[in-house]
């Protein structure tokens, strides 16, 4: 049953489909998917081209609209979007610490969690094609950052459902593991760092004093976390958005106050750090995070924690050695850690569950190289050149890789492009794609 409800400038209409948990079984256990129709009012009738939308994460829910807003605004100019909730996020089926503890154990809970990977959320998306379209209408794609793996995997496994694909941010490797994605990243949030310090010289000073207090003793976090260094160098993942780093500085001006035994860590400071930190809305991402890379033909021996491992090659994000050298502390960035299954409450019941994934060697393939060199279906990207996340080098290399692919090369944007932008990114893209750019 559809639901459909009026905003400024749009009209938006509630989907709800069920889903093959597992698609090798169709008739098997079914899963909801959720997605939210958006169309220009005063268009509801109009014969539009469809274009859906694949979020970022993994494990993360589609946006909510108020209105004509940031890309949708461009968008909604010549097509009816569908924003999807990918499985296991927002409004489709959840899985959470709450709901996958009535699944049994971290071993039922890790099987699964196997089916919430790029090829399922495509094959639910193709799914939702036909029962939307039918099965002779195509749709376009746009897929940002994780969202654009998928859409690669979308044109590995089923192009004959796209009429055209847009990616921002998100070419990853095609045969990269987890070992290579996190080599080559740890140099990029170097860079971050640097570019951060240049700009507010002041924080390095604020940093080393707030690492030295939490190497003494860690702060409880208002939402029953645990403010460890290590949690705390986790607030790089910021300085990948093109408004991270200031507001990175804005949390730590605030760090501190005067209370009756001397300075300490602000309720203010404290109160960010819990909101920036948490898994609450979004545990996936964590559980997950790693397993958007895992191929078997790439990583036999899985993932096994590959972020933590490959850190150990990097010593300069060692913060007790910068404090006893006198060095600025280095923030990490999207990197996804063991011990945060220890210090954030959302994530502690399934510490279990995330080890028994990292440690999984039959993930399949997610890319077909072969068939994405005789790719026929035009696809455009945005490529940040600057980006944080998804490796610039990797991105080139996918896209001579996939036949007739167009890539915007830009240092404009940082990796929140197409959010930020106000519609710049994704006019850009299409004006690629029909030829006008």
């Amino acid at each position: 049953m559809s639901t459909a409800s009026r905003l400024p400038g749009i009209v938006t209409t509630d989907h709800v489909f069920q889903s093959p948990l597992d698609h090798a079984a169709p008739q098997g256990e079914q899963i909801e998917v959720y997605a939210r129709e958006v169309v220009a009012a005063g268009r509801e009738t109009d014969d539009l081209p469809w274009l859906l939308f694949l979020q970022g994460g993994p494990g993360g829910k589609a946006g909510r609209p108020l209105g004509r807003d940031g890309w949708l605004e461009r968008a909604l100019d010549e097509y009816r979007v569908l924003l999807l909730d990918q499985r296991g996020t927002g409004r489709s089926t959840p899985a959470t610490r709450q709901t996958l503890a009535r699944r049994g154990g971290a071993r039922e809970q890790a099987d699964y969690l196997a089916h919430f990977r790029a090829d399922s959320i495509v094959r639910d998306a193709e799914l939702i094609r036909r029962r939307l379209l039918g099965d002779d209408h195509r749709w376009n794609v746009l897929g940002q950052s994780f969202g654009g793996f998928c859409a690669l995997t979308y044109l590995s496994i089923a192009p004959d459902g796209l009429r055209e694909a847009f990616i921002t941010g998100g070419l990853s490797g095609l045969r990269s593991s987890a070992d290579d994605v996190y080599r080559a990243a740890y140099p990029r949030v170097v860079r971050k760092n640097e570019d951060h310090y240049a700009r507010y010289p002041q924080d390095v000073e604020v940093v080393r004093r707030i690492t030295a207090r939490l190497a003494a003793a860690p702060a409880a976090l208002p939402g029953g976390g645990l403010l460890t260094v290590e949690a705390f160098q986790s607030l790089g993942m910021m300085l990948g958005g093109g408004s991270g780093s200031g507001s990175l500085h804005y949390l730590l001006e605030e760090a501190w106050v005067e209370g009756a035994a001397g300075p300490e860590l602000s309720d203010t400071f404290l109160a960010g750090v819990q909101a920036k930190l948490s898994f609450a809305e979004g545990p996936l991402y964590a559980v997950l995070h790693e397993s958007i890379y895992g191929q078997r033909s790439v990583d036999p021996a899985g993932t096994a924690w590959s972020a933590e491992r490959v850190r150990k090659e990097f010593t300069e994000f060692d913060a007790g050695a910068a404090l006893e050298s006198g060095a600025p502390v280095l923030f990490t960035g999207e990197m996804i850690y063991p011990w945060m299954f220890d210090t954030d409450p959302a994530l502690r019941p399934l510490k279990e569950t995330a080890d028994l994934l990292a440690a999984r060697t039959d993930w399949p393939d997610l890319y077909d190289p072969a068939r994405l060199a005789a790719n026929e279906v035009p696809v455009v990207a945005a490529v940040y050149h600057d980006d944080m996340y998804v490796d610039t080098a990797d991105s080139l290399e996918t896209a001579r890789a996939v036949r007739g692919l167009r890539a915007w090369i830009t240092n404009e944007w940082e990796h929140d492009g197409l959010r930020v932008s106000g519609g710049k990114v994704l006019d850009r893209l299409i004006a690629m794609a029909h030829g006008e750019a």
